[in-house]
């Protein structure tokens, strides 16, 4: 008993609002065996004489210890003991009188039954099961309650015995939705229902099923509302988002009543974006969906509008030196945002029609507040109707522009947002198109010193506009930009001194910064004009409130002396290196959230491409505080409804709901640092080269990068094996669990990077057996993956935007099969035939992609991969040739270019190395060839890759195996289809082949009495001119010795240069120089 009035106590410090009482009780309380925590616990709830915050606050934890901790305490108490766990808890929500509390040990009980269920889906608490029919229909309402919220907290409940009972968990809700006398039983059944189908969403048979309650839901969704609570329409929501097939039977219905609440001004801010939210989630998840229901969108969309129109006088606006949060609870945040969705998730096509006459009016109207919310919509669906927007988007700039000098600020700022958010949605015509119209109009509101907050916007969008701009096009402005931006900056910087304004100081800072970064070596003569002063500010601007302004600066100092280039640059750059070095000894005061840090990093990695080498030195300073921000760890929780009532979103958390009531939170803030920091690693690895060697062991730890190897090979080959081992399990698991198929792209062209590297030997037979399975199960799922689209395109909502929807996910998975491609290429280059026993594990799935059913994608890249084989592996690839050589030659004749030439190449590579056994396919492939060359078009853009290949294959045939080809016939024929202009890989094969035919002094090649001699030298003067021929290449030696040669006979070489233009001529003298 002692003991237990001891644990009161505990829980009583638990929470306390004092701090150290509260840390030191929860030490106390972690210290205590988890099993010995259940009775304690367990007791205080059921004790009617404990007060209610105790017993709130056992209840609470007694279900956190089960959700987290279920497998270290329950299965370890004694089975009595769990016996009487389960009947207590069943005794407490009969006989507890605080709804609360009685609420609190339903959660407590559904969170016990999740971990009751076994592996074979059977429920272990079967008294809880009768329990829930007995109380569904008690008398009782409270017990009616408890049921319902059970069953709402872990709709799986039954189990295994789920599709027995399906039939009465229908009726049950359905019974209960009904209930006349009891609002909140029927508000409990609808969340129940809603939270039920979620956890059944892929259950397509048993959404119909439970079709019909829907109505029910809906009509509990409008009263519920209107009781001040917005829980059902909260599971409405969900159900959009997460089974909105659902809601097909009664879409119309569910928009209608979606539509009205959101109109209703009755209702608070919150309710009315809710039901605007169920609309915009449709938009992005079942669009097509949607799309047959554009009548009622047409009607939401003047709802986003008025609440964008939402806005209050604000007399401080203009003037306001710190810029808030948006206040994303605000009707006019939610509103925009609402529209910019739409417009993503339905496409152009639909929401712009719906949209422009409104826009339109608002623009004209007197009230300010009509013509800022116009101008924000332009701003908000710029992304979503991009195509259809970039048809007029004359019309809708010479408009815009007009804005730039409204009577109200706040619509100047607005005709400024729209401004730069078109700067970036269309880039670079927006730029080539209005250039000269948006620089002034942008440099004339910049003047606006009596509203700072309006100029500050102005430079914001100039910035957008320099961001994008084609050099050549900001040129002409430069000295007109750099005027005003100076003479802004001398001013805003005596306001900073005087009246330690700052806002737009920060942007013009970064205005220059752009400018600079835009016009490159054409800012040289303004350089002076800016540098001392930003040295001022980096070296004054040190309190708190200005580190902003100081890490801009830091920005815009290392962005200026990156365009201006190290010349320029270096009489300042110990200067500069010294403040950032002083910033840096500083820095481990610095807050984790301080913004200098990341312009920081940055900065560090512009001024080690500018100083080179040299820059080795500081190396020691910067790579502690870039360590530190790489290596941050991004916190990820799995929390149920209640804890994530205690989380919101703006403390930088995101979710993912997993259905049960549960949702996986990960914190995002700090993540973006990360990446920067990661980047800069990338940098200094490239840019130092074997003077980052001292790093790279630290670094490995974090990421796998080809580039550590390289400066990792001047340590010698000990050192490099021990950190590839290091990396390569890392990647190996990486490419078979990174979600993101970005990322995964970059870690398997890495990996297929390293193996190329490090060569022959550097993969166990763990990672072999490793590797093949993943690899496996990619292939697998790119089969799988394509299947869906297909059933997608027998949907009955399929429409050419989900076909567009479609291609992009095509593309997506075609991108990573040509990254199996390439570690395939990685690992038949460095180990040859040893492979091919690992790979026959592979080799149904590579046929599988070279039917000539499938996409042309597939056999693209499954020809590519067999053109591998018979490269690196032969000739003992040959006993794999009856799977692959009909379609290879088939290919030669094929619609798509992209395939023919993965065949091409792959008739090239077996004369080359593939042994005897080929010669009948050689043989076979020639006239093949020769019919593809010469086919109509075959030099087209579309064509010309696959022609060249061609070409070159039929070169190598004739130079490797020249009893495959009537050598005398097709000599000619080649000669006459050379030089190759856009394959300079086999471009160079065709010249090594030239030079073994001029060498030999071939007849055919030179032609009776030289002839042929001034078309060869067009054609090694053309392969110069187009960079096909490199000084480095071995034959470009040997095509001077021809030249050469020929520059001796005086006739000869005359008539020979007399074909030449001008780029041809130098072109040879380049080739002689060399």
């Amino acid at each position: 008993m002692a003991e237990q009035q001891q644990f009161y106590l505990l829980l009583g410090n638990l929470m306390s609002p004092d701090n150290n009482i509260r840390k030191q009780s929860e030490e106390t309380y972690d210290g205590i065996p988890g099993q010995n925590k259940v009775t304690f616990l367990l007791q205080a709830v059921r004790d009617a004489t404990a007060t209610e915050e105790v017993k709130q606050m056992a209840a609470v934890l007694l279900r956190r210890l089960l959700s987290s901790s279920f497998e270290e305490t329950y299965p370890g108490l004694a089975v009595d003991m769990q016996t009487a766990v389960k009947t207590e808890l069943l005794a407490s929500i009969q006989q507890e009188r605080s709804p609360n509390i009685r609420k609190k040990v339903c959660d407590i009980a559904a969170e016990l039954s999740r971990n009751l269920i076994g592996d074979d889906g059977n429920n272990q608490w079967p008294e809880l099961l009768k329990f829930l029919f007995d109380s569904v229909n008690s008398q009782d309402v409270s017990l009616r309650e408890s049921a319902l919220h059970i069953f709402w907290n872990f709709p799986g409940i039954f189990g295994n015995q789920q599709q027995h009972y399906t039939e009465v968990i229908k009726r049950m809700l359905v019974q209960c939705m009904q209930d006349q006398e009891n609002p909140q039983i029927r508000t409990l059944a609808a969340r129940a229902a809603a939270s039920f189908i979620l956890s059944n969403e892929g259950n397509t048979p048993l959404l119909k099923h439970f079709s019909d309650l829907l109505p029910g839901i809906l009509l509990v969704v409008n009263e519920s509302c209107y009781q001040a609570d917005d829980s059902v329409l909260k599971s409405l929501v969900e159900i959009a988002d997460t089974a909105p097939k659902y809601l097909r039977p009664n879409l119309e219905a569910t928009l209608q009543l979606s539509l009205k609440l959101c109109a209703d001004t009755c209702l608070n801010n919150m309710q009315r974006q809710l039901a605007l939210e169920v609309i915009v989630t449709l938009s992005e998840t079942a669009a097509a969906m949607l799309r047959k229901h554009t009548t009622i969108v047409a009607q939401s969309v003047p709802q986003m509008l008025a609440m964008m129109v939402d806005l209050e006088e604000d007399e401080e606006w203009a003037m306001t030196d710190e810029l808030e949060e948006d206040d994303f609870d605000s009707n006019a945040v939610a509103g925009e945002s609402a529209l910019d969705r739409i417009a993503c998730g339905l496409g152009g096509k639909i929401v712009l029609p719906m949209i422009k006459q409104h826009i339109m009016q608002m623009l004209q109207n007197p009230d300010w507040k009509y013509r800022h919310a116009g101008l924000m919509a332009l701003s908000a669906i710029g992304e979503g109707c991009h195509q259809q927007m970039e048809a007029i988007l004359s019309e809708i700039v010479c408009f815009v522009l007009l804005f730039c000098s409204d009577p109200h600020p706040r619509v100047r700022y607005a005709a400024c947002n729209a401004i730069g958010q078109m700067a970036t949605d269309f880039a670079p015509t927006f730029q080539k198109k209005f250039h000269d119209k948006v620089i002034s109009a942008l440099l004339q509101t910049m003047e606006d010193q009596s509203n700072p907050r309006v100029q500050a916007h102005a430079a914001a969008a100039l910035i957008n506009f320099t961001e994008d701009c084609p050099k050549s096009l900001l040129v002409p402005y430069l000295e007109s930009l750099v005027q005003h931006l100076h003479v802004i900056m001398v001013a805003k910087l005596q306001e900073l001194i005087h009246k330690g304004t700052k806002l737009v100081l920060e942007q013009v800072v970064t205005s220059i910064a752009s400018v600079a970064d835009t016009a490159e070596e054409r800012f040289v003569p303004y350089y002076d004009l800016f540098m001392p002063s930003l040295k001022h500010i980096v070296e004054n601007a040190v309190q708190k409130e200005l580190r902003l302004l100081r890490g801009k600066t830091i920005e815009c100092i290392s962005l200026i002396g990156l365009a201006v280039g190290k010349e320029k640059f270096m009489p300042d750059a110990s200067d500069v290196m010294q403040l950032l070095l002083k910033t840096q000894t500083d820095f481990n005061d610095l807050e984790d959230d301080d913004p200098q840090i990341s312009y920081m990093i940055s900065a560090w990695a512009r001024m080690c491409k500018i100083l080179g080498k040299e820059f080795q030195q500081y190396l020691p300073v910067v790579m502690g505080p870039l360590m530190k921000t790489a290596s941050i760890k991004p916190e990820v929780a799995l929390l149920d409804t209640q804890d994530m009532e205690n989380i919101s979103e703006d403390d930088g958390w995101e979710f993912v709901n997993l259905g049960d009531q549960q949702s996986f939170g990960i914190k995002t803030a700090g993540l973006e640092e990360k990446a920067t920091a990661c980047q800069m690693l990338v940098c200094y690895a490239k840019e130092l080269k074997e003077g980052f060697v001292e790093y790279t062991e630290q670094v490995v730890k974090l990421m796998s990068m080809p580039l550590l190897l390289e400066c990792a090979r001047v340590r010698g080959p000990d050192y490099l094996t021990e950190m590839w081992l290091f990396m390569c399990d890392a990647l190996i698991k990486s490419i078979g669990t990174e979600p993101d198929s970005d990322v995964l792209s970059e870690i398997m062209h890495a990996f297929a990077k390293c193996v190329e590297l490090m060569g022959d030997g550097c993969l166990n037979t763990a990672h072999f057996e490793e590797l093949g399975g993943i690899l496996k199960g990619k292939l697998e799922e790119h089969f799988k993956n394509q299947e869906l689209r297909q059933a997608k395109r027998q949907d009955e909502d399929y429409d050419e935007q989900v076909e567009e929807t479609l291609q992009d996910e095509d593309e997506n998975d075609v991108y990573i099969l040509t990254k199996v491609s390439d570690i395939l290429h990685s690992v038949f280059s460095s180990y040859k035939e040893k492979i091919l026993p690992w790979f026959e594990q592979l080799m149904p799935l590579i046929v599988q992609l070279i039917g000539p059913a499938r996409p042309w994608t597939d056999r693209q890249w499954g020809l590519c991969i067999f053109d591998d084989v018979v490269e690196h592996c032969s000739p003992a690839s040959f006993k794999y040739a009856e799977v692959f050589l009909r379609p290879m030659l088939r290919s030669l004749c094929d619609g798509s270019p992209e395939v023919r030439q993965a065949g091409a190449y792959g008739v090239g590579v077996m004369a080359q190395y593939g042994g005897e056994s080929y010669r009948p396919f050689c043989t076979e492939a020639i006239a093949l060839l020769v019919g593809a060359i010469q086919a109509a078009e075959s030099r087209s853009k579309e064509n010309v890759n696959a022609t060249e290949n061609c070409i070159s294959a039929v070169g190598k045939v004739m130079r490797f195996r020249p009893e495959c080809a009537n050598v005398t016939e097709i000599l000619p024929h080649w000669l006459a289809w050379l030089p190759l202009n856009e394959d300079k890989e086999e471009a160079a094969h065709t010249f090594d082949f030239l030079c073994d035919l001029i060498e030999s002094n071939n007849p055919i090649v030179l032609g009776p009495d030289n002839a042929n001699l001034p078309k060869i030298f067009l054609i090694i003067a053309e392969g110069v001119a187009n960079e096909s021929v490199k000084s480095e290449d071995a034959c470009s030696k040997r095509l001077a010795n021809v030249v050469r040669q020929v520059q001796t006979s005086g006739e000869l070489w005359t008539q020979c240069v007399s074909t030449l233009n001008e780029a041809q001529t130098k072109a040879l003298q380049t080739l002689l120089c060399a």
